[in-house]
């Protein structure tokens, strides 16, 4: 046992999970720092207004990757030892992002200035633009490819760290929530730019001129997997919007402050999968066997440790949502309670998604993502009226463990799995 700890600990690929680790540990650890605080100057309503502002504006993210970041991955991943291919999918994929990037401003822009839902809060949501902006510019998706974890690590420290200051120095007022989540966004701009430079120093990269059947086919190629990953962004950002639109922010306020504390295992369930992704898809092309194995052995350890930080924030729910300052600990205890079964589920379905995409089961992924999706927001509208921000959880966690009886269905088919 001890032999097998230590060639663990002393395993490169381990030794890259520590600095990724180190890095992810700003995510996880800024919204603990920054949610408390903005609720007791800007009040538990106004926070809720944020949190429609910033889902919204994730969701539109979406749209600007374009699917780079699970196909860019990829792509990098495989022709990572060929610099000239390298430099084409880098500049195929900025080429398009930026097209994209357009005509989602313009877009929003109408929207924000069109609907009264939206026009109310208009400062808000047109700063919260920036984080377009400065997911347009990030280069993580070619740094998972190439497992270049330090610059990683650089990017998210120098984000989050210009995100806390930005909000410690200037939330002051109940009014300032309106600034939010610019500082969210400047934070990336410059993070990003910082370490975009580094990339195209240090690779050598120039950008290329790029035809519009070269755009075209990139866009063609991308599409099944964007098309999931709007639906994805549906199930992660559209129940606060929704909570908000049908209920009220105060609400919204709550479920996001029960959402930001699991969001700590959410978050840091799927950078995992960011980090083991690459080396899962290499590992099953080329040895199918030894892939699964470091599959097994990688999302075993994952479950485990988010099996117990469940355990414990279902024991210690009053104590750790009373952190938060609001105004009933009660109610969020008990939605605290019920939420921390997500990320014990997401530790089950996040390693088999892996799987699915790694074995190029798109079509199967894309047409059952976008079902449950919708079947998810369905039963949100229908359960919030008479369980108000429990039936919103209760929804995630029936649509999460279907989706992993479906995986389980798909792959069970595969013909590897009975050699």
């Amino acid at each position: 046992m001890l032999k097998l700890l230590k060639k663990i600990l002393l395993h490169q690929q381990f030794h890259k999970l520590s600095v990724y680790g180190f890095g992810q540990l700003f995510n996880l650890v800024t919204p603990l720092l920054v949610v408390p605080y903005i609720v007791s100057i800007c009040g538990e309503e106004n926070f809720g207004k944020t949190a429609v502002g910033m889902a919204i504006a994730f969701f539109l993210i979406v749209f600007v990757d374009f699917g780079s970041d699970i196909i860019g991955v990829r792509e990098v991943s495989v022709n990572r030892d060929n610099p000239e291919v390298l430099n084409k999918i880098f500049t195929t994929t900025y080429v398009v992002k930026a097209i994209i990037l357009c005509f989602v401003l313009i877009i929003a822009s109408i929207l924000f200035l069109s609907f009264p839902y939206f026009k109310t809060e208009k400062t808000m949501f047109f700063l919260g633009l920036s984080v377009l902006i400065g997911q347009f510019i990030n280069p993580t998706w070619f740094l998972q490819g190439i497992e270049n974890v330090k610059w990683i690590t650089i990017l998210n420290v120098i984000s989050k760290t210009i995100y806390l200051g930005g909000v410690f120095l200037t939330i002051k007022a109940e009014s300032d929530y309106v600034y939010v989540n610019l500082w969210w966004g400047l934070g990336m701009i410059i993070s990003n730019l910082f370490v975009f430079i580094l990339i195209m120093k240090r690779h050598q990269f120039t950008f290329q001129a790029v035809n519009k059947n070269e755009v075209y086919k990139h866009i063609r190629n991308d599409f099944s997997m964007f098309s999931s990953q709007i639906f994805l962004s549906l199930q992660l950002y559209a129940p606060v919007v929704l909570i908000s639109y049908f209920g009220n922010n105060l609400m919204a306020g709550q479920y996001r402050i029960v959402e930001q504390i699991i969001v700590v295992f959410k978050t840091y369930i799927f950078l995992f999968f960011n980090f083991v992704f690459p080396k899962i898809c290499y590992l099953i092309e080329t040895d199918f066997k030894r892939g699964i194995k470091n599959w097994l052995i990688y999302n075993g350890t994952n479950f485990v440790f988010v099996l117990f930080g469940m355990l414990f924030f279902h024991v210690y729910s009053y104590e750790i949502v009373s952190y938060f300052n609001p105004t009933n600990r009660y109610i969020l205890s008990n939605l605290l309670e019920v939420a921390v079964f997500i990320p014990l589920i997401l530790a089950v379905s996040i390693p088999l998604k892996q799987l699915i995409l790694a074995l190029n089961y798109k079509r199967f992924y894309v047409r059952l993502t976008s079902i449950m999706v919708i079947l998810n927001l369905f039963a949100i509208v229908f359960l919030l009226p008479k369980f108000k921000v429990y039936g919103v959880f209760y929804s995630l966690i029936a649509t999460d463990l279907i989706v992993i009886i479906f995986y389980l269905y798909q792959l069970k088919k595969n013909k590897n799995f009975h050699d």
